[in-house]
């Protein structure tokens, strides 16, 4: 597969330019329970306390945020799918490992929902069906159809799943995004720093990249289903959005509402710099980028699992030159430096901030998961 230095480019993950490489933070999500201590005067208080306010749940509810349910049959349902056709069963243990990293997405999303909701930064019936016309463009609707039906999800399904995560994505905009300004002292000081970075050792080429994946994709929250397209469907796919690039329609716009890679589909299927060493041990997209000019497109072509031809095709993609750089060192007034290290810094402090909000909202929440309650009761058996 196509890398930089560093990182698998060509289908797994978004490239981010050297600085971001060797920068990107890596941050660990914690989940806290918190426990409220009731102080009574009386044994008789206590007693009318707990049948009060503890009343065991429903053996459909895995846990409560706020007081808001999440039931068994929604975890039920990404635990299914995350299994898709694979013929052999997960032991008990690996199945309520699988049902507890689920139940823990479920949470956190929740935690996001209801703070949106609190800031009517909810997704609209609006917003929801543009997006799903969006997504229905390429498609008949027999084929629409199958797409759901091998993906294993109903049409109300997809649109609930889509209103949250564009709810996720407006709180998200407003809480941080918003909130970050990079200034050109910023710049201008992290290239001080980190000059040698910007001094190329070979030649790159910067790149974008639409794929059109033949392997499952994302479903639900953060979840895969095991169930999805074939090499058959993406190679149609690919092939319908090159001839809808080649009447004219712009790269990052199909990229965005089409592209399968979910790293670098939202800016506009940006790969960042892929080193001319690393782009030559894919000889079919060496052969074919070597000999465009800066805002040329490929045909479509292949991706392998792994090395080449002789292997399973993973997917077909089309790639844009936005730019070929020799090697050398790069200078502060160059524009495209700045933009580097102006989006590399605002991506880092993004993080930052949203670890710091994720973590708030979790201290400020009143969340209890029966289910590893029940697990830790019976001893992980």
């Amino acid at each position: 597969m196509l890398q930089t230095g560093r990182g698998d480019l060509s289908f797994r993950a978004g490239a981010l330019p050297a600085p971001q490489e060797r920068y990107r933070l890596h941050v660990e999500e914690r989940f806290l329970h918190r426990r409220f201590v009731i102080p009574v005067a009386t044994l008789g208080l206590l007693i009318a306390a707990l049948a009060g306010c503890h009343r065991p749940p429903s053996p459909d509810v895995m846990a409560t945020v706020n007081g808001k349910d999440i039931l068994r049959s929604d975890v039920e349902k990404y635990y299914k799918a995350s299994l898709g056709d694979n013929p052999q069963e997960p032991s008990e243990e690996q199945a309520n490992i699988v049902r507890l990293n689920i139940l823990h997405q479920l949470i956190e999303d929740e935690i996001l929902q209801q703070r949106a909701a609190k800031l009517n930064l909810a997704a609209s019936d609006e917003d929801v069906n543009a997006k799903i016309t969006e997504m229905h463009a390429p498609y008949t609707q027999e084929e629409w159809d199958k797409q759901l039906k091998q993906r294993n999800i109903s049409l109300d399904d997809l649109k609930r799943d889509l209103r949250r995560s564009l709810t996720k994505e407006k709180l998200l905009n407003k809480e941080i995004e918003s909130k970050i300004n990079i200034t050109d002292s910023d710049i201008s000081s992290y290239y001080g720093a980190h000059k040698s970075e910007f001094n190329l050792i070979e030649p790159q080429y910067h790149l974008s990249q639409i794929v059109a994946s033949a392997v499952p994709v994302q479903q639900g929250p953060n979840l895969q289903t095991g169930k999805g397209p074939n090499e058959g469907d993406a190679k149609k796919k690919i092939e319908t959005l090159y001839n809808r690039l080649r009447s004219g329609e712009d790269f990052g716009a199909v990229a965005i509402q089409f592209s399968d890679n979910a790293n670098n589909a939202s800016n506009g299927g940006d790969m960042g710099f892929v080193y001319e060493s690393a782009l030559r041990s894919e000889p079919d997209a060496y052969n074919a980028i070597s000999k465009l000019k800066p805002g040329e497109i490929t045909e479509p072509l292949p991706i392998y699992d792994n090395g080449g031809p002789g292997h399973r095709v993973m997917g077909y993609a089309v790639y844009k030159l936005l730019s070929h750089e020799p090697a050398g060192q790069r200078e502060l007034n160059d524009p495209r430096v700045q933009q580097t290290i102006r989006q590399f810094l605002r991506e880092s402090h993004a993080q930052l901030l949203k670890n710091a909000y994720f973590e708030m909202l979790h201290d400020q929440a009143t969340v209890r998961s029966y289910y590893a309650e029940q697990i830790l009761k019976n001893g992980g058996q």
